[in-house]
Parts: C-alpha cells; structure tokens; sequence
C-alpha cells in the first residue's frame, strides 16, 4: 500500500493536465545527489516489475529457435531466430529501428554470443542487451513478466525518467508502482534515500507535482 502522499501527489498531476486528444502515460521524475555518476558503478541501470503493470503496450522480441521459439510466438511481438540475427548484422539500420522500437529483448542462452557479435553495437549503448533465458525458463512467464517492467537508468545525469502508469489508471495504483520504484532505489543507491534530491510526478504533458 503506497504512502498517501504519493497517492496525494498523483491524484493532482492527472487532475491538473490539460486534456489531451491522446492517452497520456504518467511519467516519474528522479533527481540524484551526492553521486559521482562519472563512475559507472554509481549510476543507477535496474529493471523493476511494476505491481499495476505499466499501463501501456510494451514491445518484447525474443530470439530463439525451436519450442522456445514455438512458445514465444504467441507472447512476443516478434521472435527471431539465427538466421534473422545474421540478417540484422548485416544491416545497421534495420537492426537501429529494431532497437528503438523495442522495449526489451530476451534471447536464448546460447544465441547471447551471436547477439553480442552481431548486434552488441547497437544494442549495447541503448541499454538494450537481451535478458538471457535459460533452459530451465518458462518463456511465456518471461515475457509477460517483461510486459510490466520498466528500466531505471540514469546513466551519467543526475536527473533520470520512467514511465509509471497511464491517466486512466487509479491514482491508487500508480501510486503503488512509485512506491516499488523508489524503495528499489533506496536499497539500490549507496546512502538510500539520502541520494535522491527531489521526485515529481506528472503526465506526458502536464505539469510536475512533487512527491514527497
């Protein structure tokens, strides 16, 4: 159960906007402090399994081949197999508008060093390197798990964003998706919640409401 003034807070930023000819997401803003994020291993770079689910479509490739495959096709918006990986490192900017129109990839165990070969360029600076799967892994569990997730990553800036719901959503909900949010970060960052400055939350267009 999310702290009421988050609920608080939420309730304000939807209520606030102005209404929109689209379903706007509700986003949450992340400011850090007192972080050296010059070093890579203080920069925030995590996935987290949002409770009420994202609120929005999220896009999922999976590469396999074989039952893996079979499994995921009904899952996956796309599944790809050893063949179409060769393809795309054969051409950069199919395998750029994949990357940029993909929310997650998650590959089979043994295609992750093709991957890497053929695709570690472009997947690898987009913080978009596939979730391996091992064999003992229910792909279909995978994905759907995938479907609710977001990625933290502040990279080297010390203000960072994630996606956390949409405006048709219970304020309640989003609240409780802030809520998971920012206690991974404090179990996450080197002096819990003391690097984290300020939070805001607000719609795509709307305007920031801070969550305190």
């Amino acid at each position: 159960m999310a702290d009421q003034d988050i609920e608080q807070a939420v309730s304000s930023a939807i209520e606030e906007a102005p209404p929109r000819n689209f379903r706007e997401t509700v986003d949450l803003a992340i400011n850090l402090r007192d972080l050296d994020l010059d070093d890579p291993s203080n920069r925030v770079d995590t996935g987290v399994v949002l409770p009420e689910g994202t609120g929005q479509e999220t896009s999922i490739v999976v590469f396999a081949e074989g039952e893996t495959a079979l499994r995921a096709e009904d899952a996956a918006d796309d599944v790809l197999d050893g063949d179409d990986l060769e393809e795309l490192g054969d051409d950069d900017d199919e395998a750029k508008d994949l990357a940029d129109e993909t929310d997650f990839f998650i590959a089979e165990q043994n295609m992750m060093q093709d991957i890497g070969r053929y695709l570690g360029t472009v997947l690898g600076p987009r913080g978009k390197m596939p979730e391996p799967l091992d064999p003992d892994d229910d792909v279909v569990e995978v994905v759907n798990r995938m479907k609710n997730t977001v990625q933290l990553r502040s990279r080297d800036r010390r203000t960072f964003h994630t996606r956390v719901g949409a405006e048709d959503m219970a304020a309640e909900s989003i609240a409780d998706n802030i809520d998971v949010i920012l206690r991974r970060l404090h179990a996450e960052l080197e002096k819990g919640p003391l690097n984290i400055d300020s939070v805001f939350v607000k719609t795509t267009m709307g305007p920031a409401v801070e969550v305190a």
